[in-house]
């Protein structure tokens, strides 16, 4: 990575995260629409528990009853737990809760908007009878009813679960629904069930063992009769609730008021904090893979040069020659203060021309040169002149609304003479457009005519400015940079990329060009100035 986090400060941390804050808006937007939709598609579950234990005795002694160890009564919970969810306890639950008279689309009824709306649409596409391909083709009412009827029960089959308690004789059945009251109504029906099919179970083997006649098979099947006539949603007494079953109710289920899992509140505030971590790091991860300016630190770091400056980003009504008559903007304060800078830097090292480029031209040297000469000129009464040596594309007549129909080229090929070009805007600034060609640029920028020419405004002006906006042509930039006293380096802030600038000017190094210092162009001011202040 570029940047060398272990020698950063808290600001340049708050400066990347700021720089990257449309992730960090993204990330946040995006993972909590992603909640809120997926919120929207949960419908809210409720889970009634019994509690039951396994204890293979009755409250009358009897032969059939014997006591367990506790090595078998791991096993029996095992057992047990399995009977719970068998056919014959869930059919007669069903039965008695009427749950094969409930609609398909019973979910519906608790669902939220968004999921009941899909739904609709769901059931609108669902077939009128069934969807198994084990449907036989010549149906009657009775097989659509059977076939229903097994799809309630393992409906309600997948809605249970059973759990044992480890280290004691307890399980604990729970019972799963939309709503509430219900879920508490299957947990404790299917309990009884249960418990009902645990006495039939013992029924079954005194009969065998005693007959139809014997007091102790009339009391159960009597028992087992009661037991069948209140198998309701009414809770039962706790006398009734323990029974002589060999499994008993211990805690029979109350009606929940709080859906199973997280709150959608909790959720929705966890999911908050998680998507603004997670931005957070997807702009590290960006600013890892982002290898272009961002910060002063950045050209100080990477190219080893000084810094003349910052221009700040253009604002929307800032004009791109800025009028010096007019109050002045954080814009064109930016452009005072490095063309300050730039003049005392030539003054000390005495230096008069200067060659500023750029990696391309919509790197923006065009308009820097053009507000600096503006300024130097105009504002700091220096005489100043402005050459474009843009002979491919030339920019500075533009700014400056010029013809270009006369300039450099036509000079350097001896068609007019070198006054004849240069175009008065005021009493100190004076621009030389790149004019028309049909040569080779790098032919005429070689020519000893262009010697004469920078020596010739070399000695009129005070300050020369010269305008390349393209140093990928390196033959011509170096040509120019041979006449000039030194080279300046327009590199934009987010845009410029730091292995392209270095190699670009790595040329220069080698034959010891001065290269005086880099101008960071487009400077964006991503964090906060309270902020800023205080980090």
């Amino acid at each position: 990575m570029d940047t060398h986090f272990n020698e950063s400060t808290l600001r340049d941390y708050v400066r990347i995260i700021f720089w990257h804050k449309k992730v960090v808006i993204i990330t946040i937007l995006t993972v909590m629409i992603s909640v809120f939709i997926g919120l929207e598609f949960i419908t809210p579950v409720y889970q009634a528990q019994v509690k039951m234990l396994i204890s293979a005795e009755k409250q009358t002694s009897s032969p059939y009853y014997r006591d367990l160890g506790s090595s078998q009564l791991g096993q029996i919970s095992l057992t047990q737990a399995e009977i719970v969810k068998s056919n014959p306890v869930i059919e007669r639950a069903i039965i008695a809760l009427k749950l094969q008279e409930r609609p398909f689309d019973y979910e519906k009824n608790y669902s939220p908007l968004l999921k009941t709306w899909y739904l609709n649409i769901k059931n609108r596409w669902r077939p009128k009878l069934f969807d198994s391909p084990l449907k036989p083709e010549n149906h009657s009412t009775e097989l659509e009813q059977r076939y229903r009827f097994t799809q309630i029960v393992e409906g309600l089959k997948d809605s249970i679960q059973v759990d044992t308690i480890k280290d004691t004789d307890l399980f604990i059945i729970s019972a799963y629904d939309y709503d509430p009251e219900m879920a508490a109504n299957i947990a404790n029906v299917v309990s009884r069930s249960f418990v009902i099919f645990d006495l039939e179970q013992q029924l079954a083997e005194l009969r065998l063992k005693y007959g139809e006649k014997h007091q102790i098979v009339m009391q159960l099947k009597d028992y087992i009769d009661k037991m069948t006539n209140d198998l309701t949603v009414m809770s039962l007494p706790f006398v009734e609730a323990i029974g002589p079953a060999s499994v008993k109710i211990i805690e029979q289920a109350q009606v929940p008021f709080i859906p199973v899992g997280h709150s959608k509140r909790m959720t929705v505030v966890l999911a908050f904090f998680m998507s603004i971590c997670a931005g957070i790091m997807l702009t590290f991860g960006f600013e890892y893979l982002d290898h272009t300016f961002k910060s002063p630190k950045d050209v100080e770091t990477f190219l080893n040069l000084p810094l003349l400056g910052s221009i700040q980003k253009k604002g929307f009504k800032d004009n791109i020659l800025i009028d010096y008559s007019r109050c002045i903007t954080a814009f064109s304060q930016s452009y005072q203060n490095i063309s300050d800078q730039i003049y005392l830097l030539l003054k000390d090292k005495r230096l008069k021309s200067i060659l500023i480029t750029a990696a391309s031209p919509s790197d923006g040297s065009s308009t820097i040169i053009a507000n600096l000469s503006n300024y130097l000129s105009n504002k700091a009464g220096h005489k100043v002149i402005v050459v474009d040596t843009n002979l491919r594309s030339p920019t500075i007549h533009k700014i400056f609304n010029l013809s270009d129909t006369t300039g450099l080229a036509n000079v350097l090929e001896n068609k007019i003479p070198l006054n004849n070009a240069i175009y008065q805007i005021s009493s100190n600034l004076a621009v030389l457009p790149a004019g028309n060609t049909v040569l080779n640029p790098v032919t005429l920028l070689e020519s000893s005519m262009m010697h004469d020419v920078i020596k010739t405004i070399h000695n009129t002006y005070e300050v020369v400015i010269v305008d390349y906006a393209n140093l990928s042509n390196i033959k011509e930039v170096y040509a120019l940079s041979s006449y000039l006293d030194g080279i300046v380096l327009v590199v934009n802030e987010g845009k410029t990329r730091h292995h392209v600038i270095k190699t670009l000017i790595a040329p220069f190094r080698q034959k010891k060009a001065n290269l005086i210092g880099v101008i960071l162009n487009k400077r964006n001011y991503v964090v906060p100035r309270l902020l800023y202040e205080r980090i």
